[in-house]
């Protein structure tokens, strides 16, 4: 598959979204991380601003679901017209019923696991979701090291969904950059959330270009 590079807005001035969503048009999506102060101990944004962002962006959402609550609320983030769902393991009390609401609503689903949470379950259930998220770093604030460690459940992954012939990415977030970005690549991700190290760039478009040429570089699908 083609990398995918999905820029954080964790990053971005929150003042100003669209100029700051024009300055990463080269992008294939962009990630909207949502926290709730509990699930992770920070606090982000709600419902009416991923509306609004849905609505000012011509690039696809990709929403990440850091909240305790998502089983209840998941379906009316995909209402907003996002292109995706991300929703945590961790979080849910009833995953596979809950990735089949989001894509009755519209939205393609996603599955994401924390650094200490198992694989066995998302892999068993693969076939269920359009993509699984396997964090770098411990979810909540942007700016963390990536965690190298990660990379074994990503070539787990990635062999089991290939063994099974399933079109299904895998994403990682937390950390991506260009040295992080061709170790995940060769481990078998090819969508990859990247935060400070697009939007510290003075050519935010020139550097996502030159991530997805790394990644694709080292891409192992």
């Amino acid at each position: 598959m083609t990398a995918h590079i999905h820029p954080s807005i964790l990053s971005a001035d929150f003042a100003n979204f669209q100029s700051e969503f024009e300055s990463i048009s080269s992008a294939d999506a962009i990630h909207v991380d949502v926290m709730d102060g509990h699930f992770v101990p920070n606090l982000t944004f709600g419902l009416p601003v991923v509306k609004r962002l849905v609505e000012i962006s011509k690039l696809p959402i990709d929403v990440h679901l850091m909240i305790e609550n998502v089983d209840d609320l998941a379906v009316s983030y995909a209402e907003t017209g996002a292109s995706s769902i991300t929703f945590h393991q961790e979080a849910s009390k009833a995953p596979i019923e809950l990735a089949r609401k989001i894509k009755a609503a519209g939205s393609k689903a996603a599955i994401a696991l924390k650094p200490g949470t198992s694989l066995d379950f998302a892999l068993d259930n693969l076939s269920e979701f359009d993509m699984l998220l396997i964090m770098t770093v411990e979810p909540g604030f942007g700016g963390q090291p990536f965690m190298p460690e990660m990379m074994s459940k990503v070539e787990r992954a990635r062999s089991e969904i290939q063994r099974l012939g399933l079109d299904i990415r895998i994403q990682v977030d937390g950390g991506i950059d260009e040295k992080s970005i061709s170790v995940s690549a060769s481990a078998g991700a090819d969508t990859f959330v990247a935060g400070s190290s697009i939007f510290s760039k003075s050519d935010r478009n020139e550097q996502i270009v030159l991530l997805r040429e790394i990644a694709n570089r080292f891409s192992s699908n």
